[in-house]
C-alpha cells in the first residue's frame, strides 16, 4: 500500500540514478518503462527516422483496432505483446542478449518523432495520447515488480511505502474503493491504485507537452524531407490503418508504388469514363453509393493502389464524416475488397462486361456511361469532362456506336481523344472494342 500527502503537490521531475545502485548494467536508458519528460539529444538517419516512427505507428493501430472492435485489456495484451515482439521489443533488465540501450533508444525516438505528427489537431493529440497511454499500461503490468518499483522512486511522485502499522490504519479508514482521509491530511491508496495514478500522470503530462509542441511547432526548422513524412503518419493513423496494413513508402514517392496522393492526377488525365465518372462525384459529394464504392474501390486496387494508401484515399475522400464512423462504415469494405476481411475472398476488378450489363437504379451512379446515360445526358458530360464539341464527328461517332450498343467502341474513342497529346491516333485506342477488356486495361500504357 501506498499513502500521499494532500497538502503537497506531486513532483513529477525525474530524480539522477546512481550507476552502482540502480543501474548495474550502467544503461543509458536504465529503465524499460519511460515517461519521456526528456527530448532525444542525438541525431538519427532519415530512414531511421520513417521506420521507427511506422514500427511504433503499427502498435499504436493495433490499440486503436482492439478499442473499435471491444476488445478486453487482456486481449489486448496478448496482441500487443506480438506486435511489440515484431515491432517495437522492450526487453527486460533481466533479459539474456537483449541490447537494451538500442531497444530504448528507438522507442524514446520514435515516440517524440509521433509527437511532430500528432500534436497538429486536437483530435490527433487526444487519440495518440490514449493510444499511449494504452501501450504504457502494457508495460507497467508486465514488467517485474523491482524494476516497476525502481522506475516508480525516480519519478519523484509525493509518497511512500506504507509501515505496517499504517497498513493497519489504512484498513480502518479505507471503505470499499473509496478513500477518507486519515491524520494529517495523509490518504491511504490501496496497491491496485498506484498504477491509476501512474497512468493519469502520463496521460495528463503527454498532453500537456503536445499541447506545447503544437503551439511550437510553426516556428520549428523542420527538414523539408521530414513533412511529407509527418503527414502520411497522421493521416495513416487518423485512417485507421492497421499495423498489418501499413508499408514503407513515404520516402520514395517515384519508387513505383501508387499511393493516394497520385489518384486525382490520374483520374484527371487517364482514368476510363467508368471510373472518372465516379471519381468526379466522389469529389463533388464527398461520397459515393455502395455500387459506385464497390466499382471504383476494386479498380483503384487492380491498377495497384496498395490497401493503406486506399485506406487514405477513401478517408480524405469522405471528409465530411467522422473518423469513428469512417472505420465503422466503411473501412471494412474497402479492407473486404482488398480480402482481408470476411471469407477473404481476393475480389478481381470489374471486367466492362459485368459493368455493362449490371443493373443501375435511378439515383446510383456506377455503371458504364455509354451504356446508362441517356443520350443528352451523355453528350453533356462528354462535352463538360472531356471538351468534345457536341457537333463534331468524334460525338455524332460516340452517339452512334451508343444507338448501336457499340459501348466498348464508344470507350475507346473517348480514350484516344482523350490521349491523343501523347501521340495516340485514331484507331490505335486499347482494344478496338474487344469486350474482354476491364477497365484497368486502359491504364497499362500510363503505370505499365
Amino acid at each position: 500500500m501506498f499513502k500521499t500527502n494532500a497538502a503537497t503537490n506531486r513532483k513529477t521531475h525525474e530524480i539522477p540514478v546512481k550507476v552502482n545502485e540502480t543501474n548495474p548494467l550502467n544503461l543509458r536508458y536504465p529503465h524499460r518503462l519511460n515517461f519521456y519528460n526528456k527530448p532525444p539529444d542525438s541525431e538519427i538517419t532519415i530512414e531511421e527516422f520513417e521506420s521507427w516512427a511506422i514500427d511504433r505507428l503499427k502498435v499504436l493501430a493495433e490499440i486503436e483496432n482492439s478499442a473499435s472492435r471491444n476488445k478486453s485489456f487482456e486481449e489486448l495484451k496478448t496482441t500487443l505483446n506480438l506486435r511489440c515482439k515484431e515491432h517495437l521489443q522492450l526487453n527486460a533488465n533481466s533479459a539474456n542478449n537483449a541490447n537494451h540501450d538500442q531497444e530504448r533508444r528507438k522507442d524514446h525516438y520514435s515516440h517524440f518523432i509521433l509527437r511532430l505528427a500528432f500534436c497538429r489537431s486536437e483530435e490527433l493529440r487526444n487519440r495518440f495520447v490514449n493510444a499511449e497511454t494504452q501501450l504504457f499500461r502494457y508495460r507497467l503490468e508486465t514488467d517485474d515488480s523491482a524494476a516497476r518499483t525502481a522506475f516508480v522512486s525516480r519519478l519523484g511522485l509525493d509518497w511512500k511505502d506504507a509501515t505496517p502499522e499504517e497498513t493497519i490504519e489504512a484498513r480502518r479508514v479505507v471503505t470499499k474503493d473509496k478513500k477518507q482521509p486519515g491524520e494529517e491530511g495523509v490518504y491511504y491508496k490501496q496497491q491496485k491504485d498506484q498504477s491509476s495514478i501512474i497512468l493519469q500522470e502520463f496521460s495528463t503530462k503527454l498532453l500537456q507537452a503536445l499541447e506545447i509542441t503544437s503551439k511550437h511547432l510553426p516556428y520549428m526548422d523542420e527538414d523539408s524531407r521530414l513533412l511529407p513524412v509527418l503527414e502520411h503518419l497522421s493521416i495513416s493513423f487518423l485512417a485507421g490503418i492497421s499495423g498489418s496494413d501499413f508499408v514503407t513508402s513515404t520516402l520514395n514517392p517515384d519508387g513505383g508504388e501508387l499511393t493516394a496522393s497520385m489518384i486525382d492526377g490520374l483520374a484527371k488525365q487517364h482514368f476510363p469514363p467508368c471510373m472518372k465518372n465516379l471519381w468526379i462525384l466522389l469529389r463533388k459529394d464527398k461520397h459515393l453509393k455502395y455500387g459506385g464504392r464497390q466499382q471504383l474501390n476494386l479498380f483503384l486496387k487492380g491498377i495497384g493502389l496498395p490497401i493503406e494508401e486506399a485506406i487514405i484515399f477513401w478517408r480524405q475522400a469522405f471528409c465530411n464524416i467522422t473518423d469513428d464512423k469512417f472505420r465503422k462504415d466503411y473501412r471494412y469494405a474497402v479492407r473486404h475488397n482488398y480480402g482481408l476481411e470476411g471469407s477473404r475472398t481476393n475480389y478481381q476488378p470489374k471486367s466492362c462486361v459485368t459493368i455493362i450489363t449490371g443493373s443501375v437504379g435511378a439515383l446510383e451512379s456506377h455503371g458504364c456511361p455509354f451504356k446508362h446515360f441517356s443520350q443528352i445526358n451523355l453528350s453533356q458530360h462528354l462535352t463538360q469532362v472531356y471538351q468534345i464539341d457536341p457537333k463534331s464527328d468524334l460525338m455524332k461517332d460516340i452517339i452512334e456506336f451508343k444507338k448501336n450498343e457499340h459501348f466498348h467502341l464508344a470507350c475507346t474513342a473517348v480514350w484516344e481523344h482523350q490521349h491523343k497529346s501523347l501521340g495516340v491516333k485514331k484507331g490505335e485506342g486499347l482494344g478496338q472494342g474487344n469486350q474482354s477488356l476491364i477497365p484497368t486495361d486502359t491504364m497499362r500504357p500510363v503505370i505499365g
